[in-house]
């Protein structure tokens, strides 16, 4: 796990006492020694499930112990010199009345630490924290979340499919998810075949969350556009695992286009061409398609790629990774860099905070994300970091190799080879003001596009943040129709 201090000081144990966590958990939740982080959660809100109130945005008190061997039944009190605290430490934390709950992350696989199903927790337990008379608060884990409830409909199919190369590499079963939105004309016409459009929502979008799949659905009807949407599912232990192949999350991009596509043209009436299958997302998933574009760009017809995450390292959240003595906590002045603007989401985040609430989380987060996918394996098993966790200096080393995965330099690099794979099919967008300042390497991509003299289709959105408005979607809806009647004919089909 990150070392975060969580070391009390003797001035402030003089002015506040902590409250008093106890925590036990039952052997119906699980009947095995629990070795992991454990967590305490809490909101100050009467109607908030403590278990959603860690945002970005506005993140409740939480706080975490890492435990070994603990027995069911056995009593665990955090200690608060040495449990990890985010905004501040456990004898930090402010007086007042909290609803909290106790959670062990036994999912496992999940980004989400906290709420991911299979994960054990308490009933919420409300207490009043005072500093002269601290509370000592009982937790007792006895209930799991249960699994979502996924059910076909005419519309919609689940697939769960097993990988082999992802179970090789992690030495058991993975499986790939995705949910399948079916356009009316399938239903209605058994004998024609569709092209489909692989979408990949943004970080900590799964295949429970509908709206994504619904939302490409509807404008792909509006647009008039008969096309099956395969809705892919990115969520992995480390984070968004953005379809790349990677030291830490292994052979994510080659299972795809190797393993799942081939399982769901099989599966269902899917134009087995290039030129049928198009590639979406937005944000983290506004990323990956753009890998998976310009990674295979025989395999995929097109991509309309929405908001990504940054696709030039040299400007990667304000910051020059390549630069000597750069660092990701503070610009040349010394002054915090911010990680958001104060804009759609009402509060701006610095990148330094961000870092430290993942530190508390210990894994899954959109930082820790990043280094697993595009940094080495360190000698402890685990992703090595970018930064220096502690002082934000940036390791050179690991800069070297996140270059393999810096979109705008291998464009510029291989746009020879690339160019021609790629004519007609670069469909790229990204508000003028995003609210993670994402238009920064965006322009970048831009401007290197144009110099070598690309067809792409590039739109800079004004007045957008990162939530592109619905007239941008529903443009790219229509680009893909017209690209798809296009090769179509091409194709001699009639």
């Amino acid at each position: 796990m990150l070392a975060v201090s969580c070391a009390v000081t003797a001035l402030s144990a003089a002015l506040a006492a902590p409250p008093q966590f106890a925590i036990e958990f039952d052997a119906s939740v699980t009947d095995r020694p629990y070795t992991g982080r454990v967590y305490i959660v809490t909101a100050d809100s009467g109607s908030q499930d403590p278990l959603a109130a860690i945002n970005w945005f506005d993140p409740q008190p939480f706080f975490a112990q890492d435990v070994k061997n603990w027995q069911p039944g056995d009593t665990l009190r955090f200690d608060p010199g040495r449990c990890l605290g985010y905004p501040n430490n456990l004898d930090r934390l402010p007086a007042g009345r909290y609803r909290a709950r106790a959670v062990i992350d036994l999912n496992g696989w999940s980004h989400d630490v906290i709420a991911a199903p299979g994960n054990g927790i308490s009933d919420v337990v409300t207490f009043t924290h005072d500093h002269d008379r601290p509370p000592a608060v009982l937790f007792k884990i006895d209930t799991k979340l249960p699994p979502p409830r996924l059910i076909d409909t005419d519309d919609v199919k689940y697939i769960r499919f097993k990988s082999q190369r992802l179970s090789a590499f992690h030495g058991k079963d993975v499986h790939m998810l995705a949910a399948v939105g079916l356009p009316e004309a399938y239903r209605d016409d058994k004998r024609r075949e569709f092209p489909a459009v692989y979408a990949i929502s943004g970080f900590g979008g799964t295949i429970r969350d509908g709206f994504f799949l619904s939302m490409m659905a509807g404008l792909l009807q509006s647009a008039d556009f008969d096309a099956v949407v395969v809705l892919l599912d990115a969520d992995c232990p480390t984070g968004h695992h953005v379809f790349a192949d990677s030291a830490n999350n292994g052979p994510c991009g080659t299972a795809l286009v190797r393993e799942l596509i081939p399982h769901l043209e099989e599966r269902f009436r899917l134009i087995k061409r290039q030129d049928a299958r198009f590639v979406t997302g937005a944000s983290s998933g506004g990323w990956s398609s753009l890998w998976l574009q310009i990674t295979y760009p025989d395999v995929f017809g097109g991509v309309w790629c929405m908001s990504p995450d940054p696709v030039d390292f040299s400007t990667f959240q304000h910051v020059d990774i390549y630069a000597p003595y750069a660092n990701f906590f503070y610009d040349a002045s010394g002054n915090l860099r911010q990680l958001s603007r104060a804009g759609l989401f009402g509060k701006a985040i610095l990148t330094h905070d961000f870092d430290r609430m993942e530190c508390v989380l210990g894994r899954g987060g959109q930082l820790y994300s990043f280094n697993a996918v595009f940094s080495p394996r360190g000698a402890d098993g685990r992703p090595m970091s970018l930064w220096d966790h502690r002082t934000g200096k940036v390791e050179p080393r690991v800069a070297k190799a996140w270059e393999a995965y810096d979109i705008r330099r291998i464009i510029d690099s291989n746009w020879k080879s690339l160019e021609p794979k790629l004519r007609g099919k670069l469909h790229l967008f990204c508000g003028d003001r995003d609210d993670f300042f994402l238009e920064q390497p965006f322009n970048k991509l831009r401007e290197t596009l144009e110099r070598l003299g690309s067809d792409a289709h590039i739109e800079v959105v004004p007045y957008a943040g990162h939530m592109l408005p619905p007239m941008t979607w529903l443009r790219a809806a229509r680009q893909m129709k017209t690209r798809f009647e296009a090769t179509d004919r091409a194709s001699g089909k009639p």
